[in-house]
């Protein structure tokens, strides 16, 4: 540590010791919850799209997705998801990414719904496989127009020269496809649906005990809960 390095945690605003958030949540209870997770994820996602409607929660869809290569080697990165269902959580992404070759040699992958203002978290663990080509295509066709060229324009995780290389290629792609003109879909670009294999939800509690609820699939299909200490 330079000397700069700790003179700036002499000050207790800069200092990730001293910061601490009292969470003073309601408890969270086994009877609490649904019977199948994707419907106990329905009423949290709903209660946090609200309380981004109120200006506390930013891009509740917001969510965070760890991958790891064939060697085991991780990363990680925040997305959106566009869709849930019984199946599990969607999003869509290049398929020549460094994440999406991470699903193609380690279909495992973790999922974290970062909701803070809330004190709330969910946590899933499960495999990720494509979705299919019509599903894809329907969902790229809601896209704004921009998004739909930038989805061509970007060669997503690889190395370019500078900013203009890539304001360039967009450019190109706007004047062929203006405003107005269906663009094509990517042959490299789509989604992932990750079917979970855990889901937990997490509840901020006083002096850090939060409850920790986790639903856990058995092999024959259906759920049961555990509860976790914090």
């Amino acid at each position: 540590m330079t000397d700069r390095d700790a003179a700036a945690f002499d000050d207790p605003i800069l200092d990730p010791a001293a910061m601490r958030k009292h969470y003073r949540a309601e408890g969270f209870e086994e009877h609490d919850l649904a019977d199948h997770p994707m419907d106990q994820f329905t009423r949290w996602f709903e209660q946090a799209a609200r309380a981004a409607a109120d200006g506390m929660i930013y891009e509740p869809n917001a969510m965070v997705v760890a991958t790891a290569d064939a060697e085991g080697r991780p990363s990680s990165r925040t997305v959106l998801m566009k869709q849930y269902d019984s199946r599990g959580f969607v999003f869509y992404t290049n398929y020549d990414s460094r994440k999406a070759q991470d699903l193609a040699a380690n279909p495992y992958v973790s999922l974290v719904f970062p909701w803070h203002a809330i004190a709330r978290q969910v946590v899933v663990t499960g495999t990720a496989r494509r979705t299919g080509r019509d599903e894809t295509a329907a969902y790229f066709r809601t896209r704004p127009h921009g998004s739909q060229l930038g989805a061509w324009a970007s060669t997503q995780s690889t190395v370019i020269y500078s900013r203009a290389e890539l304001d360039a290629a967009y450019a190109e792609l706007s004047a062929r496809y203006p405003e107005g003109e269906q663009v094509p879909v990517p042959p490299h670009w789509g989604g992932f649906r990750i079917a979970p294999q855990t889901v937990e939800f997490w509840q901020g509690r006083q002096n850090r005990l939060h409850d920790r609820l986790r639903y856990v699939a058995d092999p024959a299909g259906t759920w049961h809960v555990e509860r976790l200490s914090p």
